[in-house]
């Protein structure tokens, strides 16, 4: 039986193309600044969100906190969304390895934060108060279930921050999927930012990497904070190599992965006792709800949907996200509003 895994974008394997580029790769010692591949991934990234540089680093956990360590001293404090993957999902790396405070305020339905919420948060100059440094936002914003920052917005909040002498961080792990949904290039939303992170190994599909971009000082201080963090890697071109072909073959076709999203939300809204909270889905996921009184959870409903080899996760007693990629074509769709379909009819 062959798995459908929506239980995130993450699970994505390497296409063909990407794997023969891995195996095909010019490498060096990325160390020692000379992978050519890297190189050349690093400059294509740079390239693609408008910014004068960019650093090759493991996960977008480690771009992130690699940008906060670059802006902040210990001490020091971020502002940023109470349902943001930073202040989430993270495992408090600003604050276990940089020292650095985080001041959560509330993400709206649509992911933004309210322009005087942010404006409140910054710390007037007083001794007793931790200094302000930094902004981060999410696009897309996967607490809210992929929903996408405006470039509007972005410009509101960057203006914000400059009136203030504040920094602005992007994550962006799924920029891409928000430049589709607007129908924008990726550097007009990362344009506003300071810094911008963007994730290779989501719906783009290469197996592990993401980019930290910024300006040319700004990265030379990721590059140190990369170090501190485990980060320097070797032969790194033959991850780079995925990377390259990712950016220059898989970003055109996302808008088919936010299609299948929004046919899948709306098959499943059509059974009983499931709600979406999304609908149509903004971009490639959605959360999706038993109601209470259905009679089972989330987890009760992902073993019966196992059986007809569908991958889920579930995200408290009754609320799931199901999450579409390159690997879920049309047919996955159907098979999955049918496993949901049977699924249900038995509770």
């Amino acid at each position: 039986m062959e798995w459908i895994d929506l239980r995130s974008d993450t699970v994505t394997h390497p296409t063909p193309e990407m794997r023969q580029a891995m195996a095909e790769a010019e490498v060096g010692d990325d160390v020692f600044g000379d992978d050519p591949t890297v190189l050349r991934l690093e400059a294509l990234a740079a390239e693609r969100m408008g910014k004068a540089a960019a650093v090759f680093v493991a996960s977008g956990t480690m771009g992130n906190l690699a940008a906060v360590l670059s802006y902040c001293q210990r001490g020091d404090e971020i502002i940023l969304g109470d349902m943001s993957h930073t202040y989430l999902y993270e495992a408090g790396g600003v604050s276990a390895l940089g020292g650095v405070h985080t001041r959560s305020i509330p993400n709206q339905a649509d992911g933004t934060l309210r322009l005087d919420d942010l404006r409140a948060a910054i710390r007037a100059d007083d001794e007793h108060y931790p200094i302000s440094r930094m902004i981060l936002l999410e696009n897309t914003h996967n607490g809210t279930g992929g929903t996408v920052l405006s470039t509007e917005y972005m410009k509101s909040v960057s203006d914000i921050a400059s009136e203030h002498g504040l920094k602005l961080h992007l994550d962006g792990a799924r920029i891409f999927n928000a430049a589709a949904a607007l129908g924008i290039p990726a550097s007009a939303l990362a344009e506003p930012a300071d810094s911008v992170t963007f994730c290779l190994s989501k719906g783009l599909c290469a197996p592990v990497g993401s980019l930290l971009c910024g300006t040319e000082e700004f990265i030379q201080g990721a590059r140190r904070a990369r170090k501190q963090l485990g980060g320097g890697m070797r032969q790194a071109g033959i991850l780079a190599a995925a990377g390259i072909v990712a950016l220059e073959s898989m970003v055109d076709r996302l808008k088919q992965d936010h299609d299948r999203a929004r046919n899948l939300a709306e098959g499943l809204q059509a059974l009983p006792a499931i709600s979406i909270e999304q609908n149509p889905p903004p971009t490639n996921m959605f959360y999706m709800n038993l109601e209470p009184d259905a009679g089972v959870t989330t987890h009760d409903l992902i073993e019966r949907l196992e059986k007809d080899g569908i991958k889920l996760t579930a995200r408290y007693g009754y609320r799931m996200r199901l999450v579409t990629h390159y690997w879920i074509d049309d047919a996955a769709i159907e098979r999955t509003i049918d496993g949901f379909a049977r699924a249900v009819t038995a509770l």
